[in-house]
């Protein structure tokens, strides 16, 4: 006969209480925020669990629930091999590997293969690129190619030759970098270098609700949706950010974009799915792209985009890349809030996010 180690008595808990147990909620959601904050212990299996064990649901009858991981202990059960409740969540794990990952291939001299990545955090490719991707919004590849983007940026930026920055960025030919260029920098390593001269920036000014609207498109696609009060301010604002290049007014073309835009400030229900030119570092690029996957009508916390590009503890560098935005509405940093709910700053205004916030929730109900 087996002799298993039994509950202690004062852990006994009738099969009603725990179903009414908010807690109990949070384990049958599997609930990853309660980790750390609780745990339960399964007296037929005789284990014990964090919240987010993906296990099957055990029945309530056989539960016990602990606030701290010693009552769950004094148990005398053995921890789940399946979510280690003694130590980081799968997520956590999973978000230790990528950020590892991501200052391997930062600090690579030449670009790393997805085996070679996969090997040095000690997990097999297809898992490596899944759970990658799931953190950081791009596969490895497209995070080293936005990485060595701003290697190049950085270098041309602070006078360096055009040969030179390239293979400071980790490129073995020019040919491969010129292949590329364009697509990295929106415009060629020269004209980047002088401050986008000869670039052609297509460029509309629009009234919403919101007051006026200028709408900047490269070649590539949107670069700039400002939002502001005066429109001559706003075409100042433009011509700051490309000093060089030659800015082209509206034409009938470019009013239909602008009209598309405006009628999405407008209604934000019926969507904008635009072509963009995004600059802006690895980093940046990685909390845009979580910027852009959030719904309309739903507001996040900074610490949850944080946490969904994998780095749990930038919290301050993703209020920096939201900051850093200059593509309103269609990179929709006003759904970012604080972790309390409380509206924080906005680059076009609190005033101007609490409204886009107020209609794109009226718009949802």
């Amino acid at each position: 006969m087996t002799n298993r180690t039994q509950p202690q008595p004062a852990l006994r808990t009738s099969f009603c209480s725990i179903v009414d147990d908010p807690r109990w909620a949070r384990v049958v959601a599997r609930d990853k925020s309660a980790d750390g904050q609780l745990w339960y212990s399964v007296s037929t299996t005789g284990i014990y669990c964090r919240p987010s064990c993906p296990s099957r649901t055990a029945n309530p009858k056989n539960v016990s629930l602990h606030d701290t991981i010693e009552s769950a202990r004094a148990t005398g059960f053995r921890p789940c091999k399946r979510c280690n409740p003694e130590g980081l969540s799968l997520e956590s794990e999973n978000a230790a590997l990528v950020a590892k990952a991501c200052r391997i291939i930062e600090e690579s001299e030449e670009e790393r293969s997805l085996d070679d990545l996969a090997a040095a955090v000690d997990c097999s490719a297809s898992y490596f690129h899944r759970i990658f991707k799931a953190s950081t919004g791009l596969t490895p590849k497209a995070y080293a190619a936005a990485d060595r983007a701003k290697k190049v940026r950085e270098g041309l930026e602070t006078g360096t030759g055009v040969t030179e920055a390239i293979y400071d960025a980790g490129f073995n030919s020019s040919g491969r970098f010129y292949e590329k260029s364009t697509g990295m920098l929106g415009m060629t390593p020269t004209q980047y270098r002088t401050g986008g001269a000869n670039e052609d920036i297509k460029f509309a000014v629009g009234q919403t609700y919101l007051g006026a609207i200028l709408v900047a498109s490269s070649a590539k696609g949107v670069a700039s949706i400002l939002l502001g009060d005066d429109p001559d301010e706003l075409v100042r604002n433009l011509q700051d950010r490309f000093p060089k290049a030659r800015l082209i007014g509206m034409d009938r073309e470019y009013e239909a974009l602008i009209a598309r835009i405006v009628g999405f400030v407008e209604n934000p229900g019926i969507g904008l799915d635009l072509p963009l030119d995004v600059r802006g570092t690895a980093f940046q690029r990685r909390v845009w792209q979580a910027l852009q996957e959030i719904p309309v009508g739903e507001r996040v916390s900074y610490s949850d985009i944080a946490r969904r590009i994998g780095s749990p503890t930038a919290t301050r560098a993703v209020a920096g890349a939201c900051a850093a935005n200059n593509i309103a509405v269609s990179i929709p940093c006003h759904r970012v809030v604080r972790n309390d709910g409380a509206l924080s700053g906005y680059a076009w205004g609190v005033d101007r996010k609490r409204a886009l916030l107020d209609r794109e929730a009226a718009q949802t109900v």
